[in-house]
């Protein structure tokens, strides 16, 4: 009877070995929470619901999107650092709260380094919009008038930090001008005074600039995308008018609390990617002028910590006083 016991327990151990307790298994089983690090109706609000409707119904469970703006993101991102590494709360955001915010803020509550990045939602190509009397025409007219004009070009921002900022700071390095910024709070106050004529230009997100460029409010003149965009085919990216390293995009992603098992990271990444295919998903995002994300949960996390590096020397070069 004893070595029946015995040989029962070992077998059991070996079994828990084979199969760790991770709760991969049968995830999810209960409903999952996504916090997202803007108020509702916000661009990674919108691109987070169309993302976790699809997951809902391949999962069978309630995903419950729960919406915490605020401090660039920081307010979510310190709520998901500090629950449970179940894979039961998820964040989705822009790139600040796990790349940029390091080096914009004095102190943080949380080690954006030790969250598990999942997969990359979405990419939202930039571009360089400049008032609708701006007298450079193209995109190489345009570098031509910077080159000659230093320290005379204005450019908008959404506020000190983002995007638009660091996109503006990284032009300026690789071309050697001198550029004056406007910081507004928001892409609503910045689009205003472009339009209004009382700043030159800014690097802008395709969705919030195309509608000016169509209504003939404001010009598109380049992408900041590594090849030309099938919306805006005529118009060249800034390494075809000599800024080769000038690659800018916004990107949402879905990431996990730190910890949070392999397999579970493995398990979200591959219903996103799976969800990404799906036709009518794709049609939403060329609706909304988005591009998709996916590949691996690994190479996931060595395009975060790219992008990371290469804001950070950005940051840095452009002396950019933390808050």
């Amino acid at each position: 009877m004893l070595r029946i016991l015995a040989a029962i327990v070992a077998a059991g151990t070996m079994l828990a070995s084979a199969h760790p307790q991770d709760g991969a298994a049968d995830y999810p089983s209960k409903p999952v929470k996504v916090i997202v690090t803007v108020p509702a109706g916000g661009g990674v609000d919108t691109v987070t619901r169309i993302i976790t409707e699809k997951l809902q119904q391949r999962w069978g469970q309630p995903v419950v999107i729960e919406n915490r703006g605020g401090a660039g993101g920081n307010i979510a991102a310190e709520a998901v650092a500090g629950a449970e590494p179940d894979g039961y709360t998820l964040m989705a955001s822009q790139p600040a709260p796990i790349t940029t915010n390091v080096f914009l803020h004095k102190k943080l509550n949380f080690d954006p380094g030790e969250f598990e990045p999942i997969v990359i939602m979405s990419k939202i190509p930039n571009v360089l919009l400049v008032r609708p009397d701006f007298p450079a025409r193209t995109a190489q007219e345009f570098m031509d008038y910077a080159r000659s004009n230093p320290g005379k070009l204005s450019y908008a921002s959404q506020g000190v930090g983002t995007t638009s900022h660091l996109t503006a700071e990284l032009f300026q390095t690789l071309t050697k001008t001198k550029l004056v910024h406007v910081p507004y709070k928001g892409t609503g106050p910045a689009l205003n005074d472009l339009v209004g004529g009382h700043v030159d230009f800014i690097f802008m997100q395709l969705e919030s600039a195309i509608k000016l460029h169509e209504g003939g409010k404001a010009r598109i003149l380049a992408v900041t995308t590594d090849k030309r965009l099938p919306l805006l085919p005529d118009l060249p990216t800034m390494a075809e008018i000599g800024v080769p390293n000038l690659v800018s995009d916004t990107w949402n992603a879905i990431t996990a609390p730190p910890k949070t098992p392999p397999a579970i990271v493995a398990k979200v990444n591959a219903a996103v990617n799976e969800v990404l295919k799906q036709p009518d998903v794709q049609a939403r995002y060329a609706a909304l002028h988005l591009l998709p994300g996916g590949g691996s949960a690994e190479a996931t996390k060595g395009f975060v910590k790219e992008e990371t590096k290469r804001w950070g020397e950005v940051i840095r070069a452009a002396n950019v006083t933390p808050m």
